[in-house]
């Protein structure tokens, strides 16, 4: 696998399912793969989950690791092409990708959606521009329309926690107060569409996501609906996707908070959040802290999967 940007590249997800379960058993059975191998992660954005797990899966493969926060001890670096740089960016990308590909083997990158252009964020300008210009295999931290290792992640937990073969899987919306990217809500969509999942999202009408990640997904907008019979709630929130509404915050409406009211109706159903979760905003304490809450697995299978990504690029190397 050369690069990694969605569930496509990595093929057919038994297998890569099957590898995920080997790794949890033992994560440094492949731990000279990376041997003098170096990854180089590079961060336009915050993060937890991603940099911890990102960074422990390279150990697990014996790689050496730099990271890169862009916004703090880097020059700050236009993104425009075109432009007189008379401003207060002092080095174009251009430049830093092929200067960062002579440092390393593998780039990670994380770069959300600006909301300033749609088109912009949904031709993924800024990872491209990596895969185009680094002469290094890349993949995704999450970028402006996806997050595959998490949903990767998500998937691997679904597959532990699951009691029936096809379990109904809701992705509902949930207010928060300010508008967030939909690659997470995105993401997860392509890769529940890419199994046999009963799989139904639910949110307000406006919120409706790109109809590319929507795919085959059953769109309910009434959210109790929804949750009738439902075996996992993935919760998350999203700004619009549609038009001049793109990057909009249209509702705050506290209704669709995940409480014991919507849980009440599923099937005794997990609950999932990709994490940070603002309380009480998107899910409740009660819901969040109840037996039925596997946030924490899910965010400790982020580690599984940035392992199976690494291995398979690693592979790719030899």
């Amino acid at each position: 696998m050369k690069n990694f940007t969605c569930v496509q590249d990595l093929g057919d997800l038994k297998p890569a399912l099957d590898e995920a379960f080997e790794i949890k058993k033992d994560r440094f059975k492949y731990v000279e793969l990376g041997r003098n191998k170096t990854l180089m992660m590079i961060f336009f954005n915050s993060s937890l989950r991603t940099r911890l797990s990102t960074q422990k899966a390279a150990i697990n493969l014996g790689m050496n690791v730099m990271v890169l926060d862009i916004t703090q001890g880097a020059w700050k670096l236009e993104t425009e092409r075109g432009v007189i740089m008379d401003g207060d960016k002092p080095e174009h990308l251009l430049e830093a990708i092929p200067v960062m590909g002579c440092y390393c083997d593998i780039i990670g990158v994380r770069s959300f959606a600006r909301f300033e252009d749609r088109d912009y964020d949904y031709n993924e300008v800024i990872i491209n521009q990596f895969i185009q210009h680094s002469g290094r295999s890349v993949f995704s931290m999450e970028a402006a329309t996806r997050h595959p290792l998490q949903s990767f992640a998500d998937l691997i937990t679904i597959e532990e926690y699951k009691k029936t073969a096809r379990p109904k899987v809701v992705m509902t919306w949930a207010p928060h107060p300010r508008p967030l990217p939909q690659a997470v809500p995105n993401s997860f969509a392509e890769w529940m569409n890419a199994t046999d999942y009963d799989f139904v999202i639910t949110h307000p009408e406006g919120y409706d996501l790109a109809p590319e990640f929507v795919g085959n997904a059953h769109v309910e907008y009434d959210q109790m609906k929804a949750f009738e019979g439902a075996d996992f709630i993935y919760a998350k929130n999203w700004a619009a996707y549609s038009g001049d509404n793109y990057g909009v915050v249209l509702s705050r409406d506290r209704e669709w908070t995940v409480s014991n009211r919507q849980m009440a109706v599923t099937n005794n159903a997990y609950f999932m959040h990709c994490l940070p979760v603002r309380r009480n905003m998107i899910v409740t304490d009660s819901v969040i802290e109840s037996p039925q809450s596997i946030v924490i697995p899910e965010a400790a299978n982020r580690e599984i999967s940035a392992t199976v990504v690494l291995k398979r690029m690693l592979e790719e190397l030899k």
